[in-house]
């Protein structure tokens, strides 16, 4: 069956459709409208969004906040070394991954700036770090002055100044992510605004995003993939609203797959919402069928990547490969800084 095998998800993509900076203005991004009852595929502005989608309807959007995760320093020979903070343990260690890893065994100190240092104790079984930091004020100081933007790799350039504000979703709350939801980097205080007055209601969901949403595929079968778990939360608030919603037949907008699979990791087989929190591992790829989601807004994933395989779930694998291809030919810039489609 298409859809199931890493190799059916591979593309090749240009290297000058690779976004390195955002658009001007964030709704000015293109945006592809894809319909899977009739395959039609429309192309338009993200600030389009505020006629599409219906008066009654919920968007869902993850508050989650990016924080400077990303360290960089030098080991004790002077040769430079980089510590990527991913989450931090109840012992007070981080979980962490590190370059280069050959030799940053436990032991090895990074030395990021004066009176604050990463300690490398302990080698996990995935091959990521636990490291202490050594500060001589306040941790989370030390890690807001010192840190960088973790900028994914794919963007060929060290974090600038606009990196802070515009790698962060004008709606970001709850510090905890080491990579934005990219979907919703397109939302202004304008756009949510116009969505408000038109009577679009809004749900908001947590979930910490963490380099694992991005880990490489490397086994051929989907089945045998496991993701990193990732801290979410669903108020009962949410829940609530999701379900009235429901039940008038309004349909639920996820924004982003952080909020899809925020909600299915809270959805029951009779699709009514739970208020939970916890981790999860949930990885969405066809042929799951997805129950809390109505309307997907996404960006534009890398090939063979689990956020590729989730759009194709929602959207039918052969309708998402040949979007893909409408977009490489009509120009569309792809992934974190790049434009976004709209599944309905």
């Amino acid at each position: 069956m298409k859809g199931t095998r890493t190799s059916d998800f591979h593309f090749d993509l240009p290297e000058g459709r690779i976004a390195q900076t955002p658009a001007e203005r964030r709704d000015a991004s293109r945006l592809m409208v894809v319909h899977r009852a009739t395959g039609d595929i429309e192309h338009r502005r993200f600030a389009d969004l505020a006629s599409i989608i219906p008066p009654g309807d919920v968007l869902v959007l993850n508050t989650t906040r990016v924080f400077r995760a990303r360290l960089l320093g030098r080991r004790d020979s002077g040769a430079p070394a980089e510590v990527l903070l991913l989450r931090r343990h109840a012992d007070g260690r981080w979980e962490a991954m590190v370059h280069p890893g050959g030799k940053l065994k436990p032991g090895r100190v990074v030395h990021i700036a004066p009176g604050f240092d990463a300690v490398v104790e302990e080698v996990t079984e995935r091959r990521t770090r636990l490291v202490r930091l050594r500060t001589d004020g306040n941790e989370q100081a030390m890690i807001d002055a010192h840190g960088h933007v973790p900028l994914p790799p794919y963007i060929a350039r060290a974090d600038a100044a606009p990196d802070a504000e515009r790698y962060q979703t004008v709606y970001a709350r709850e510090s905890g992510s080491v990579a934005a939801p990219t979907a919703g980097l397109h939302f202004t205080p304008d756009l949510l605004a116009a969505l408000e007055a038109r009577g679009v209601e809004r749900a908001e969901v947590l979930l910490h995003v963490g380099a694992g949403t991005f880990r490489p595929v490397d086994v051929e079968e989907l089945a045998r993939h496991e993701m990193h778990e990732e801290w979410y939360s669903v108020s009962a608030e949410t829940a609530q609203r999701l379900n009235t919603a429901r039940a008038r037949g309004a349909h639920v907008w996820c924004v982003g797959t952080t909020s899809l699979r925020t909600l299915e990791s809270v959805v029951d087989p009779q699709r009514v919402f739970h208020a939970r929190a916890g981790e999860t591992r949930i990885f969405i790829h066809p042929p799951r069928q997805v129950l809390s989601a109505d309307r997907l807004i996404t960006n534009f994933h890398l090939p063979r990547s689990t956020l590729l395989m989730l759009v194709a779930a929602f959207a039918g694998y052969d309708l998402t490969m040949r979007a893909y291809e409408a977009a490489i030919a009509e120009g569309y810039r792809f992934y974190s800084y790049g434009d976004a489609m709209v599944i309905v």
